[in-house]
């Protein structure tokens, strides 16, 4: 929540002795430390001023329920600035689509239609993992990062679209890699105070109009052949802007996705008596590995629910990012 003015029945707020900035190298640093340490302090509802904004969180029943269904907390107002910053969509275009687009999203994604993607999905999973034997060591992160980058991709955006192959992805994970490591700080603070990450955006911006022409030349007429890009290309108002939805669409797959993955797999590889129990559940489904490629289909999925609970609970344990929200009228929670 960004409250903008200081109220004397506000909750507990953190600062630091540097105007405007406050605590936003202590909190960027560790967040979750950060978060944890001041739930222990000042209680479940405290503010951080940090970038020259007020940051109040809630980390009870009570706040959550205020948070995602009051009338008096808007996410549209609260996100519009971040996405001027990140990805250059001017407020009047964002407010134009962001509703529009979001419906779109939302229904293209929703649980009935995820089946769609499965298929594709599984194909470029088995694809990207052939190449890593069947023993080895290697570091989790970069392992989930170069499998589901690709398989993510090639499914949302279309085979092709974006750089995939090992000759030609080195220069764009780079780019990515920094524009995703600062992109909390950058959507937050001007653009000249990070040169490094203001460089990556704009190579990335440039590659998205070459994938931005590739989805349009490809673009079939039958709605059930299209990809999510080409979704977005066909929902979008000012389509000189679509490079730049183009780009916060891919980071928006891969920025939750790769940290989900990466702690749901260390968790379970951490815990033996969870790890026996996740593999004794893929194998009553789909048998032995290493026998035939796997063929994954919803039906499946609903046999499997404790590998979902184990990524709702890596979810709730490491949690990728914050949902935020504008107070547009003053809230009382607690």
């Amino acid at each position: 929540l960004l409250f903008q003015l200081r109220n004397p029945s506000s909750p507990p707020c953190i600062r630091s002795w540097i105007p405007w900035f406050g605590a936003a190298f202590q909190f960027g640093k560790a967040p979750l430390e950060f978060i944890e340490q001041a739930r222990n302090k000042h209680g479940p509802v405290f503010t951080i001023f940090a970038l020259g904004k007020r940051f109040t969180f809630v980390t009870e029943e009570e706040g959550t329920e205020a948070f995602f269904k009051s009338e008096d907390l808007n996410f549209e107002q609260a996100v519009q600035q971040a996405v001027k910053n990140a990805v250059s969509v001017p407020a009047e275009a964002f407010y134009q689509n962001h509703g529009n687009l979001y419906s779109m999203m939302k229904g293209k994604m929703s649980p009935s239609n995820l089946h769609m993607f499965s298929g594709t999905l599984c194909k470029e999973l088995h694809e990207h993992m052939a190449h890593l034997g069947t023993e080895g060591t290697g570091d989790l992160n970069d392992l989930v990062r170069h499998v589901m980058y690709p398989a993510v991709v090639n499914t949302l955006f279309g085979k092709g679209i974006c750089p995939t192959s090992q000759s030609e992805i080195r220069e764009f994970e780079e780019h990515f890699q920094k524009y995703d490591e600062d992109f909390e700080y950058a959507s937050q603070m001007p653009e000249c105070f990070l040169r490094n990450w203001s460089k990556s955006k704009k190579w990335l911006l440039k590659l998205f109009e070459k994938v931005v022409l590739d989805a349009e030349r490809t673009n079939p007429s039958e709605t059930a052949s299209k990809t999510l890009l080409q979704h977005l290309l066909d929902n979008l108002q000012g389509k000189h802007l679509a490079p730049n939805y183009g780009l916060l669409m891919l980071w928006a797959a891969q920025a939750n996705a790769v940290p989900v993955a990466f702690w749901t797999l260390a968790f379970i590889l951490s815990n033996p008596a969870i790890y026996k129990k996740v593999m004794e559940d893929l194998t009553s489904v789909f048998g032995k590995a290493g026998k035939d490629k796997l063929e994954v289909s919803e039906e499946d999925l609903k046999k499997i629910p404790f590998i979902k609970w184990c990524t709702l609970e890596a979810i709730r344990l490491r949690s990728p990012g914050a949902i935020t929200k504008k107070v547009i009228n003053p809230i009382r929670i607690k």
